[in-house]
Order: structure tokens, then C-alpha cells, then sequence
């Protein structure tokens, strides 16, 4: 089996499958080779906002130090307790130079004070409403608890989509991420 020269991936036929480099035949008879094209590169679109397909070829990350962890898992680990997971990402070496992990540690703090801002602002009008009604401050009870397993099931997707490798870049505080990143 031959392998292409270019991407070294195994070649059937007269063209790589993977990257389109026609495979070397030799030079034709009289020792002339025509000119090879340069390979073709991938399409890689960039994501401004929400859950958009990405095309072409994942981002290659910064080598992992020995003993240290790949970017997608450090990405991951970004939001497991929220902001201070986000804080020690940003802190430790390795980590705090790679622009994927940087984007998750950012967007991970800037969530977990926009909810802890949202908790905040729910306790007061619960309170406020409790004086008013107690019929006011069940129906808040229940919005809160919607909202508290919609921010669940965000939590988790975004660790997912870290460790998959993607930058999932939410409205709001995506932007902000970036920025810092």
C-alpha cells in the first residue's frame, strides 16, 4: 500500500483521499515531472456566536508539558466549580498561555457572576413579593427553578463542548471571553 507524501495517510488509487495530493508515479519518460500543486487547505470557518458547524480541521493546540493536560480537558475542568476553576486555570502556567483554555476559564467566570448576579436579584424580588403575596412568590419559586435546570443543562453542555473541543461562544458573555482571551 502506498502512503501520501504529503499527509502520510495510506492512498488507494492515483489521488490522496484525505488531503488530494496526487500520489508520485515517477517521472514520465523522457525524465520530465510536471510541477506538483500545492495541497489544498481546509476551509475553516469562524464561530462569532452560538452553536454554529465548524468546517475543515480542529485548531492544533500548544504540546501538553509532560504530565500536564490536554486543552480540551483543562477546558472542561475550566467550569467544573465555576469561577474558581476558571481563576486557577488563569493562574496556572501551562494553561494561562493557551488561547482555548483562556476562552473557557474567561467564559466560565463571567457565567458564574452573571447567575450568582441572577440568584442575587431572585432572592430580593422573592423577598419583595413574599410581603406582597404568597401566590406572587410561588410563581417566582417556580420561574426560578425553569431557570435553575435551564442553567444546569447549559453548565453541562458548555463542559461538553470543551471537551470535545469547541469553542461555544455564548451571546453575551462569549464576546466578552474572547476579548480577554
Amino acid at each position: 500500500m502506498a502512503f501520501c507524501k504529503n499527509c502520510g495517510s495510506p492512498v488507494e488509487g492515483q489521488f490522496c483521499g484525505k488531503c488530494g495530493t496526487p500520489l508520485a508515479a515517477g517521472p514520465a519518460p523522457g525524465g520530465y515531472a510536471p510541477p506538483q500543486p500545492p495541497p489544498a487547505q481546509p476551509y475553516q470557518q469562524q464561530q462569532p456566536y452560538g452553536n454554529q458547524p465548524q468546517y475543515g480541521a480542529a485548531p492544533q493546540a500548544a504540546p501538553v508539558a509532560a504530565g500536564g493536560l490536554e486543552p480540551n480537558v483543562a477546558g472542561l475542568l475550566c467550569y467544573v466549580v465555576g469561577f474558581i476553576t476558571g481563576i486557577v486555570f488563569l493562574a496556572i502556567a501551562p494553561y494561562n498561555q493557551n488561547k482555548f483554555v483562556r476562552f473557557h476559564a474567561w467564559q466560565s467566570i463571567f457565567l458564574n457572576i452573571a447567575w450568582f448576579a441572577f440568584w442575587i436579584l431572585e432572592m430580593i424580588v422573592s423577598t419583595v413579593l413574599l410581603t406582597i403575596s404568597f401566590a406572587f412568590s410561588a410563581l417566582l419559586g417556580l420561574l426560578s427553578l425553569v431557570i435553575s435546570l435551564a442553567f444546569l443543562v447549559l453548565w453541562v453542555m458548555l463542559m461538553v463542548k470543551a471537551y470535545q473541543g469547541q469553542k461555544w461562544v455564548l451571546p453575551i458573555i462569549g464576546p466578552l471571553a474572547e476579548k480577554q482571551a
